[in-house]
C-alpha cells in the first residue's frame, strides 16, 4: 500500500488519530457559555450575540412568521422549484422510515412497544461560512414525518444579516419558531430554555466545534442526534473512473472547511497522479479555492492499493461520512463495505446529489463514527415505550423464576413485590 499527500507522506493509522479530540480550552469556554445562559437566560443571549455575532438583538431574537412568508415570496420561481423538489424527495424517502407501535399476545398476556413522536425538537442551522437551506430541509422534514408537534430553529445572523434562503426553507418546511441565535449559546438556550426560547426535548443539526461541544455537554438534559465533526468524503476508484470527475468530487468536500477530509483510494499510481494534477487545475478557477486548497493540502490523502478488496478494507477502517464507489462494477463491492454514513454507487451518484436532492438524509456520522452510528432519520424523532400487561395465570407461572432471580441479585424488596401478590392469592 502506498500513501501520498499533496505535501509529504502520511501513515494511514495517523488519519484516525485525533478525530474526537477537543481542545480543553474550547470545552471550558463552552461550559462558561452554557452556565451563563442557564443562569441569566435572555440577558446572556443578548450579550453573546453582541460579542460573537456582532449585532444588537435588543428588539428580540425571534423571526416573525410574516417575515418567513416574505422570504419565501421573494424567491425566484427557479429557487422555489429547487427547494420544493428537494423537500418532496426527502419527504418521500423518509416516509419509508416510519415506525408503528406493535403488540403481541403470549397466552393471556400482552406485550408491546409504543412508538410516539417527541413533542418539541430544536434544529440548529449553521450560518457562518455559508447559508444552508438544505440543512433546514434535512433536519425538519424527518421530524415532521415522525409527527413532532413543534419544531424550533436557531440560526446565527452574523452582523444581523438574515439569510432569505434559510428563512424561506423554514417557511416551506413549516418550522414553528425561528430564533436568530448561533453557537454554543443557541444550544444552551434550547437545552435549558430562556424567557424567549422554549426548552426542547432534542437538538439536531450540525455546527462548528463550539456547537458540537455544546451538544455533547448538554446531552442528558436533552437528547442530541450526534456530535458532528469536519466533513469527509472517501472515493474508491479504479482506472475506469474519470479523473476530472473524481477530482471535482474530492473538492466538493474540501470547500466546506479547512478541516474537511478528502480521501482517494485507487488501484494505480498513474490514476492517482492524474487526479492529483486535476485537483490542482480545478483549484485555479474555484471561488472557494482558499478553503478547498487548505483542506486538500492539510487533510487530502491518496491511498494506492493492490485490489478493490484492499480498498474496501481501507474504507472500513476509516468509516467515512461519505463513500463514493466509482469502479467498473460498484455493486460487486457493496457487500464488502461495512462502515460508511452514506454510500454513493457509480459515476452518476456524486456526493453533492446526496447533500441536496437524492432523498436520503445528508446529516451523517463523521470522525469514524459510522462504525456504530446511522444517518439522521425519522427514528431519531420518536421515543419507544415498552408495554407489559400480564394476566393472573402468566404471573403465577413466572413468579417462581422471577423471585429466584431477585434472590440471586440480593434484591429482597423485588422478591417481596411478587411474593405479596401470591399471599393475596392464597388469602
Amino acid at each position: 500500500m502506498e500513501i501520498l499527500k499533496p505535501e509529504g507522506v502520511a501513515d494511514l493509522s495517523s488519519l484516525l488519530k485525533g478525530l474526537s479530540f477537543v481542545d480543553p480550552a474550547v470545552t471550558q469556554r463552552v461550559l462558561d457559555i452554557i452556565s451563563q445562559v442557564r443562569s441569566s437566560g435572555d440577558e446572556a443571549l443578548l450579550r453573546f450575540t453582541r460579542e460573537l455575532d456582532g449585532w444588537d438583538a435588543g428588539a428580540g431574537f425571534e423571526v416573525e412568521r410574516s417575515e418567513l412568508e416574505e422570504a419565501w415570496r421573494g424567491l425566484s420561481s427557479e429557487d422555489k422549484r429547487a427547494l420544493e423538489v428537494a423537500k418532496e424527495r426527502i419527504e418521500r424517502y423518509h416516509e419509508r422510515q416510519r415506525e408503528s407501535s406493535w403488540f403481541c399476545e403470549e397466552g393471556g398476556s400482552l406485550l408491546g412497544m409504543l412508538v410516539r413522536p417527541l413533542e418539541r425538537v430544536g434544529v440548529y442551522v449553521p450560518g457562518g461560512r455559508a447559508a444552508y437551506p438544505s440543512t433546514v430541509l434535512m433536519n425538519v422534514v424527518p421530524a415532521r414525518v415522525a409527527g413532532v408537534a413543534e419544531v424550533v430553529m436557531c440560526v446565527p445572523a452574523p452582523g444581523g444579516y438574515k439569510n432569505p434562503y434559510v428563512l424561506a426553507a423554514a417557511h416551506l418546511c413549516g418550522v414553528d419558531r425561528v430564533f436568530l441565535l448561533g453557537g454554543a449559546q443557541a444550544v444552551a438556550a434550547m437545552a435549558f430554555g430562556t424567557e424567549s426560547v422554549p426548552k426542547v426535548d432534542k437538538i439536531v443539526g450540525p455546527g462548528n466545534i463550539y456547537v458540537a461541544e455544546a451538544k455533547r455537554l448538554v446531552y442528558g438534559e436533552v437528547d442530541i442526534d450526534s456530535i458532528a465533526g469536519p466533513s469527509e468524503v472517501l472515493v474508491i476508484a479504479d482506472d475506469t473512473a474519470n479523473p476530472r470527475w473524481v477530482a471535482a468530487d474530492l473538492l466538493s468536500q474540501a470547500e466546506h472547511d479547512p478541516m474537511a477530509r478528502s480521501f482517494l483510494v485507487c488501484t494505480s499510481r498513474g490514476f492517482a497522479l492524474e487526479v492529483m494534477g486535476e485537483v490542482e487545475r480545478q483549484l485555479e478557477g474555484l471561488p472557494t479555492a482558499a478553503v478547498a486548497r487548505a483542506s486538500w493540502r492539510d487533510n487530502g490523502v491518496v491511498v494506492i492499493v493492490d485490489s478493490l478488496e484492499e480498498a474496501a478494507g481501507v474504507a472500513n477502517s476509516l468509516a467515512p461520512e461519505h463513500l463514493e464507489v466509482v469502479v467498473e462494477d460498484p455493486w460487486s463491492l457493496l457487500p464488502m463495505l461495512k462502515n460508511a454514513g452514506a454510500i454513493f454507487l457509480g459515476p452518476y451518484s456524486p456526493e453533492p446529489m446526496g447533500d441536496y436532492i437524492a432523498g436520503p438524509n445528508h446529516t451523517l456520522p463523521t470522525g469514524g463514527r459510522a462504525r456504530f452510528s446511522s444517518p439522521l432519520g425519522v427514528y431519531h424523532f420518536v421515543k419507544r415505550t415498552s408495554l407489559i400487561c400480564l394476566d393472573r395465570k402468566t404471573f403465577v407461572g413466572l413468579c417462581g423464576d422471577a423471585m429466584r432471580l431477585a434472590e440471586i441479585e440480593g434484591l429482597i424488596a423485588h422478591k417481596r413485590s411478587i411474593e405479596i401478590r401470591l399471599e393475596g392469592e392464597e388469602g
